[in-house]
């Protein structure tokens, strides 16, 4: 059973609220591909450096990826609500009045070049100076937190409120979360002893798609997506890891990977004709750049 309501079983106002959410996703979806991938691939370019493709083994389910955080590749964390975060979250979602995105705390924090031009209205979504509003936030430590303003008179206008955000919640609880809601134990996650418990927290990251092993934005985010699904509304969470050279995204629809890979150019004309695209869809809308024959591919 899902965890967010159909469509179907909305109001009509949230449906349109729903619908207006999805088309600002779907904007933030590809201003977060260009920052983490194509960006980071341009900084090693302008560097003279070679970009640290993902390999195909890497892909695989519980691959190791090499330990190894490439400090030119962008990372970030970012939490996209549909609806406002309920205060009594605030205990493992830590957003409170000292890291919102007022011009006093950033000024404190440092957070933001050319403070004297800020304007409350850049940390709206429709505002046209958003994307350059938070590409200066991004790089922060923890995550990014978008949600529906309770104060406008708007049911559907979306702010970035907070930055900083940790995620707090346990490991183990959100493990046990998720093993109730597949069935796996009834009550907690020591019930059937602790080796079992080890298994299930190792069974969270495989659910995610992660390894284990996973690095700290990436496990925060399958915490915060797991404990997200408590709040109203659905969420979106999205990940860039400069270890996994990944931009994770976490859903109602799924897991979502994109890495940077190279293929040949008959690699791509087969997968062209397997996929029924033709190589002017391809080269638009996959293929970034070339070196040295082989084209660098967003999949």
């Amino acid at each position: 059973m899902a965890f967010w309501n159909y469509r179907e079983a909305l109001s009509l106002t949230d449906k349109l609220r729903r619908s207006y959410y999805e088309l600002l996703r779907d904007d933030l979806d590809q201003f977060l591909i260009q920052y983490s991938l194509i960006d980071s691939y341009h900084n090693f370019v302008n560097r003279q450096k070679p970009y640290p493709f993902v390999e195909k083994r890497e892909l695989k389910p519980r691959a190791r990826i090499p330990d190894q955080e490439y400090e030119l590749h962008n990372s970030f964390l970012v939490v996209f609500v549909e609806d406002a975060i309920p205060a009594e979250h605030k205990k493992y979602i830590r957003f409170f009045e000292e890291n919102r995105t007022t011009k006093v705390n950033l000024l404190r924090a440092k957070s933001l070049a050319r403070l004297e031009k800020y304007d409350r209205n850049w940390r709206d979504l429709e505002s046209i100076h958003f994307r350059n509003f938070i590409r200066s936030l991004l790089p922060v430590d923890y995550a990014l937190l978008i949600q529906r303003d309770p104060a406008s008179h708007s049911h559907s206008r979306y702010n970035l409120s907070h930055y900083h955000v940790r995620i707090d919640w346990p490991i183990s609880d959100a493990a046990e979360d998720l093993a109730r809601s597949l069935r796996y134990i009834s009550k907690e996650i020591y019930e059937k002893g602790e080796k079992c418990a080890e298994d299930l927290q190792r069974k969270l990251f495989e659910y995610y798609g992660q390894s284990a092993m996973a690095g700290g934005r990436r496990t925060a985010a399958i915490v915060a997506a797991q404990y997200l699904r408590r709040v109203p509304g659905i969420t979106t969470v999205y990940a860039s890891s400069s270890g996994s050279r990944a931009l994770i995204r976490i859903s109602e629809r799924g897991i979502a990977q994109m890495v940077l890979m190279k293929f040949l150019k008959a690699d791509l004309e087969q997968i062209a004709a397997q996929n029924g695209l033709s190589p002017h869809k391809i080269k638009k809308y996959y293929v970034v750049a070339r070196e040295r024959g082989e084209r660098v591919c967003i999949v």
